[in-house]
């Protein structure tokens, strides 16, 4: 470092006139920098006040800010008479900088991780990304152009105005009890489960849920029924409270029980999505769901029942849930309002049995502080005054056309290469590829292309026989499906031309 007789040089001081920080702040973070990483050393004399002011083009009580600032943090020391020094304290507290060639023996070990997190961390599989503008195919996204949101400015207007206590404070535990009033009717109304308010939980999304679920009911190494293929997120989240998956094969009535029982007979959770197979869209039967619960009836286990898109059927009434047939109370049942509402509300809800809501309850008030009372209230709102059923109507008849669409667009320009199955309900549907074709390679094209599908494999624990992808259809306009339908064909066709030329070289070899 440069010395002269105002103290150590420091002409690399980087300065934004135009940022919103203020000047001071950002010279004390510059010189707190250049003395922590070592390039003012300890004992090293500073320039003066007044110098630091000139040098830098600054006035001198900003100066003075900035070396009164250092020096409460204990980084710099002032000697009477001789002016500003970086404290010799350092010589020997200041850890040693990231990029130190000689790293210290804790820096040449791994980073310690809790065994739980360690083991969890090497099952994790990387949730699908959702660009931040829907495009085809994405999965899971609801039609944001189509959400009413003058209406709910309103509805969240008139709560602003409620006292500052109730929308500032912390919120209720276990959630606002109008919402859980009102998705306790919802319920009753529209999915044929009956509980009581008190059983209702409101959760930060369905993630939480499951979190809350496992945390609550599994020890580590619990053998754990997981549908194959099946969803991600909760895949991650029974993962990372220790459970030992068991991937259960799916066929055409749903989860299969009795791969289970022979797999893990002495299951101690099972988790399905019977309304809308995620990601097959099969629709679990009603025998199979009489088989599930006397599965767990008998072994003592839980049900966790994602009914994450279940709102949303394309053909008659659904078959009634999981929770509304079981008579034991094995069943936990698990909602979303990002599908039916918005990925960004970040709510969900959990229905918990009667033998485990005073568990909930006792839990949730002792270690969770909530969901923001805001948020919680304008749904409340939204499903008392009747805006929550006309919402879904509208968006039921919405995701039906723009199903019909796809499929004609598929019907057209696909057929052979990649075919579709209608699905009687949810967000997306899934194609069976030509067997010339790879989920992976095609997936990859279409990315570079704009164009999100997802490989039924990267649902899977184990491999399963079927090989196709899976494409959204709720998110975009009937011109963007079209869009996306011919890019997809392009694709195709090259990759099978591409095969083909493969397969000859590989002949004339």
């Amino acid at each position: 470092m440069v010395k002269y007789s105002g103290g150590a040089l420091l002409p690399t001081l980087a300065i934004d006139r135009a940022s919103p920080t203020p000047i001071a702040v950002q010279l004390t973070c510059a010189i707190r920098d250049a003395i922590l990483s070592g390039t003012l050393a300890p004992g090293q004399r500073l320039p003066s006040s007044r110098t630091l002011a000139r040098d830098q083009n600054v006035s001198r009580t900003t100066a003075v800010a900035v070396f009164d600032q250092l020096t409460a943090e204990g980084l710099i020391v002032s000697r009477v008479g001789a002016g500003a020094y970086v404290s010799d304290a350092l010589s020997y507290n200041r850890p040693a900088a990231m990029g130190e060639a000689v790293a210290t023996s804790a820096q040449r070990q791994p980073t310690r991780l809790a065994r739980l997190t360690q083991g969890a961390s090497e099952q994790y599989f990387t949730r699908l990304i959702h660009p931040a503008q829907p495009r085809a195919f994405v999965t899971g996204t609801p039609a944001f152009e189509a959400f009413p949101v003058a209406l709910w400015a309103r509805l969240a207007a008139r709560y602003w105005r409620e006292s500052r206590g109730f929308m500032l404070g912390y919120p209720e535990p276990s959630g606002l009890m109008a919402l859980r009033k009102a998705v306790s009717a919802h319920l009753r109304a529209n999915r044929g489960v009956v509980c009581e308010p008190e059983e209702v939980f409101i959760v930060n999304g369905a993630q939480e849920a499951f979190n809350r679920i496992g945390n609550i009911l599994l020890d580590p190494g619990d053998p754990v029924w997981f549908e194959n293929p099946g969803a991600i997120g909760a895949r991650n989240s029974l993962i990372s409270c220790g459970a030992r998956l068991v991937p259960v094969p799916i066929d055409a009535e749903g989860i299969d029980v009795g791969a289970g029982l022979a797999a893990a007979p002495d299951f101690r959770l099972a988790f399905v999505t019977p309304s809308h197979q995620h990601p097959t869209g099969v629709t679990m039967s009603l025998a199979r769901r009489f088989e599930l619960l006397r599965a767990a009836e008998r072994a003592g286990a839980w049900i966790v029942e994602d009914d994450y898109d279940g709102e949303f059927f394309y053909s008659g009434r659904p078959l009634p849930t999981l929770k509304s047939v079981d008579t034991s109370g094995r069943v936990i049942y698990v909602g979303t309002f990002s599908k039916s509402l918005f990925p960004a509300l970040r709510l969900g809800f959990l229905v918990a049995p009667p033998a485990l809501a005073d568990t909930f309850e006792r839990i949730a008030g002792a270690t969770l502080q909530g969901a923001p009372t805001s948020q919680q209230a304008v749904v409340a709102s939204f499903i008392e005054e009747g805006h929550f059923a006309s919402h879904i109507r509208r968006m039921r008849k919405l995701y039906a056309e723009r199903q019909e669409v796809l499929l004609e667009a598929a019907g057209a320009r696909l057929a052979g290469m990649l075919d579709l199955v209608r699905s009687e309900s949810g967000f997306q549907t899934i194609g069976h590829l030509a067997p010339a074709l790879e989920e992976q390679r095609v997936a990859d094209a279409a990315a570079e292309r704009g164009v999100t599908v997802t490989p039924i494999r990267r649902f899977c624990l184990e491999p399963v026989a079927m090989k196709g992808l899976v494409l959204g259809f709720s998110a975009c306009q009937p011109r963007e499906i079209r869009a996306g339908v011919a890019t997809l064909g392009e694709i195709l066709e090259s990759s099978l031309a591409a095969g083909g030329r493969a397969s000859a070289s590989a002949g004339r070899r």
